[in-house]
């Protein structure tokens, strides 16, 4: 993977192409809703920065939403990304738009992987997540058109305290979907994601037991996003074989973590630059200012780069520079301020 200087340029830009979703997921950050807003960027703003992107040198980009496959120039978009140099992923939403001639059209525009949303091992879970009927068998099916047409297939999954007994039914539903990567994603208390309940600290350490675990043997790449704070797990338990498996299985992961502001940058709808998507504090828009210029200059940006800052038990934490300090965005959605410690950390660093 490209070495990238977090001081001048994200690792990552996630762009949300549309707002607008037929589904009405319970942890949506956006709380989206199934109409397109007339204030998106066009398709030749959005060209404009995805030569940004490419320009400050971020290799990765993916195309968000809301559902994506809601815009007609998607592909124009991911075709355009690829000329640019970039790799371009994008993440569709599991309803009647997914059809395996959009999979095959996405394909042709060059895509490099797809990601499928996945929250239940089973359709009564699942639905009941996303709140449409169906969306399991969608994500089933799409996901054999994903894989037949030879486009590399990635699992999202988010996890609260409602499901972290399921991970391993979850990862055996993974294994059998032939995914390369599952992006197993703790939960930011934001949008509609503010009514659901987190996992607690022992629950985290479990999980990152469970996830090291399976990253010894599993057939695809597992990467923790917002859970920073497993870096300090894996850590604590390092040893010869696992610092082995730790290098080879997180092979797709940065080679240190991606935070908010801090190796990544989020572009909403509209143009807004944040930190993230589950940080939602605007700190410019791209109509306006470069993005270049937002991400490297912006006082929050900087200071979220700056984790000397870092306050509480993380400031003073002995895996700081590790870990960078846990979930940013989390620590923002529940205490109100982006520096504060990771809230579901278990870890007590050691008095001076």
């Amino acid at each position: 993977m490209k070495i990238v200087d977090y001081q001048q340029a994200p690792l990552l830009v996630i762009w949300e192409v549309t707002r607008a979703c037929a589904l009405a997921c319970v942890h949506c950050r956006a709380s989206a809703v199934d109409v397109r807003d007339p204030r998106e960027l066009s398709l030749d703003e959005g060209k404009r920065l995805i030569d940004e992107v490419a320009q400050m040198g971020t290799p990765l980009m993916v195309l968000t939403g809301g559902d994506p496959l809601q815009r007609t120039d998607l592909e124009d978009l991911i075709r355009h990304g690829k000329q640019a140099g970039l790799v371009m992923a994008t993440i569709p939403a599991a309803t009647p738009r997914l059809t395996q001639e959009r999979v095959l059209s996405l394909r042709d525009a060059g895509v490099d992987q797809l990601a499928l949303s996945l929250d239940g091992e089973t359709a009564a879970k699942h639905d009941s997540f996303r709140q449409v009927e169906g969306t399991f068998d969608k994500v089933l099916q799409a996901a054999a058109w994903i894989r037949d047409a030879g486009v590399p297939l990635q699992i999202n999954t988010v996890f609260g305290s409602w499901n972290f007994q399921d991970f391993s039914k979850l990862a055996q539903t993974v294994t059998d979907l032939g995914a390369i990567f599952w992006e197993i994603f703790f939960l930011v208390p934001t949008g509609r994601g503010s009514e659901l309940t987190s996992c607690t600290p022992e629950q985290y350490e479990k999980l990152f037991e469970q996830i090291h675990e399976l990253s010894l043997t599993a057939p695809f790449t597992v990467k923790v996003t917002e859970g920073q704070h497993y870096r300090r797990w894996f850590a604590q338990h390092d040893d010869v074989e696992k610092r082995s498996a730790f290098h080879h299985h997180q092979r797709l992961v940065a080679p240190r973590p991606v935070n908010s502001g801090n190796g990544f940058a989020f572009v909403d709808h509209t143009g807004e630059v944040c930190p993230s998507g589950f940080l939602p504090l605007t700190c410019g828009n791209v109509r306006d200012v470069p993005l270049s210029q937002v991400y490297r200059t912006h006082p929050t940006f900087r200071q979220l780069r700056d984790l000397s800052l870092l306050q509480g038990k993380c400031g003073v934490c002995d895996f700081r520079d590790f870990c960078s300090g846990g979930s940013r965005a989390r620590a923002y959605g529940v205490t109100g301020n982006f520096l504060a410690s990771e809230p579901f950390c278990a870890y007590e660093p050691p008095r001076s």
